[in-house]
Formats: structure tokens, sequence, C-alpha cells
């Protein structure tokens, strides 16, 4: 398995995370992977074959080839027909909005092809182009071009919004939003409005991604740390509480994650 991530252009740098590969060598018996949520919205491009993701134990749908993942609430199950090659771009909560005119909300736990987003005749010449570039340094090249005359036709990062999640993160998702807007409690109810047009979920939502997050690191990184002391480094309130977020967001019990051969991919991702 081939995971890295890049760093974005200074002028993205605000809005995009991160841009990443992946390539898996085709297996005869592929396992189901289970995709936990992150708290971010990724636009990812299928290279090699196709990808399954489960609606259920026994249906399926395959993955749009070219696709915005929006914000996912609820783990889910996917799994490759074959070889898997994937480039990807990761945003920040509050940067997608910045190039779409779509309510973000929409696009919540599904996959939406791109040319849904930026129209059939863009849509299919960017796919075209990172199909056919020669590397990852030239998709990056090409999505960035893309993305910089974007950002000319869209307004600017809501300033609001984008201070709630800069809080949250800088606080591992542990501030409550009264905290963060202080004396300005009056603002509350606006900025639960923008945050989910830009963002798609609840400022609360993305808290526990957030500080879920941090403890799914520690977790993997730090083998042999109890759960009472990977509870109390995230800000839960017990280990009682870690335990139910966790079960939650990712289905399992933070003891059933561990070496569970259908959570490689999303160990591999938060590693």
């Amino acid at each position: 398995m081939n995971y890295q991530t890049f760093q974005p252009h200074p002028d993205l740098a605000a809005l995009i995370d991160c841009y990443w590969i992946l390539e898996v060598p085709a297996s005869e018996d592929p396992q189901r992977q289970r995709i936990i949520p992150d708290g971010a919205i990724e636009m990812a491009f299928i290279l090699g074959d196709d990808i399954k993701r489960y609606t259920n134990e026994d249906d399926f749908i395959l993955q749009p080839r070219a696709m915005v993942l929006g914000q996912t609430i609820d783990p889910f199950y996917i799994e490759p027909t074959g070889y898997v090659d994937t480039f990807a771009i990761r945003f920040y909560p509050y940067g997608f909005a910045n190039f779409v005119t779509v309510p973000i909300k929409s696009l919540i736990n599904k996959e939406t092809p791109i040319e849904l987003l930026f129209g059939t005749e863009a849509s299919q010449k960017l796919e075209q182009q990172i199909i056919e570039a020669t590397d990852t340094k030239q998709r990056i090249e090409i999505i960035e071009r893309f993305f910089l005359k974007k950002l000319n036709e869209q307004s600017t990062i809501d300033t609001i919004v984008k201070t709630t999640v800069d809080a949250l993160v800088s606080t591992k998702g542990s501030s409550s939003i009264n905290t963060i807007l202080k004396e300005d409690l009056s603002k509350r109810r606006q900025l639960e409005r923008k945050f989910t047009k830009q963002i798609g979920i609840s400022p609360k939502q993305l808290g526990k991604l957030i500080r879920l997050q941090g403890a799914l690191k520690m977790l993997l990184n730090e083998e042999g740390e109890k759960l009472t002391n990977i509870a109390y480094e995230n800000e839960y309130y017990d280990q009682a509480h870690f335990i139910k977020d966790f079960k939650e967001f990712t289905g399992v019990s933070p003891k059933q994650f561990l070496g569970n051969e259908n959570m490689t991919l999303s160990s591999v991702f938060y590693k």
C-alpha cells in the first residue's frame, strides 16, 4: 500500500488541507474497509479499477470516478474491485464552500459526481486532464489551476465560520460554541445557519469529529495507552463518554477497532 500526502500552494493553503494519493495492488480476496468520518469534504479521482461503496450489508453502488464526498456522519464500507489508484483533495471543513454554489448540506453522506457541481464541459475537461497527467506533481498543478480560477468566481471565507472552525481545531473539538462566541451569544443562530450552509453539519457535530480524530491518532500511535488516559487527553468527560462517541462514529469499540482487518485503510489515514 502506498499512501502519501502533499501540501497545497500557499494561495490555497487556507482552504485545502492536503492532496493525497493511495495505491493498493489488486487482491484475489479484497476486504471491505470501514471508512470513518473525519470532518472533511474530499474530491477524489478514481484512476484504477472501480470501488464499491456498500449501502447496506449486501447492496452496493460503484463510486463515481470523479466525485466529491460530502460530510459523512456515519461510517461506511468500501471494497476495491481490483487495483486501487486514487488522487484526492482534502478540504478544510469550511474550504469547499468557496468553490461551489450548491448548498453544502446537499452533499452530506453521499458521493456527488463533479459534473453536477462544476458543469459537464468543465468537469469532463478536468477529469481527462487528471487521467492523462504523467504523475502526481502534474495532477496537483492541474487541480490548483482549476481551484485558483474558481476562487476568482466565488466569495471568500465567511469570517464567523472560519473563526469557529479554527477554535474547534485548536482546542481539539472541546470548545463549546458559547465559549467560542464569548460575548456574542446573540450570533449563535446566525452561526448555526452559516455553518450548516458552508460546512454541511453543525458546530457540535464537527467538534465531536475533530475530538475523535485526536483520540484515534493517539489510539493508533501510542499503543498500550490506557483508554482512560486517551479519554482525558482528548477532553472527554470520562472513558464511558469516549467509548460512546467512538462507537457512534466508527460502529465499533476502541478495542474492536485495533487489529481489525476492515479498519486497515482508516488506520493508514489516521496514522
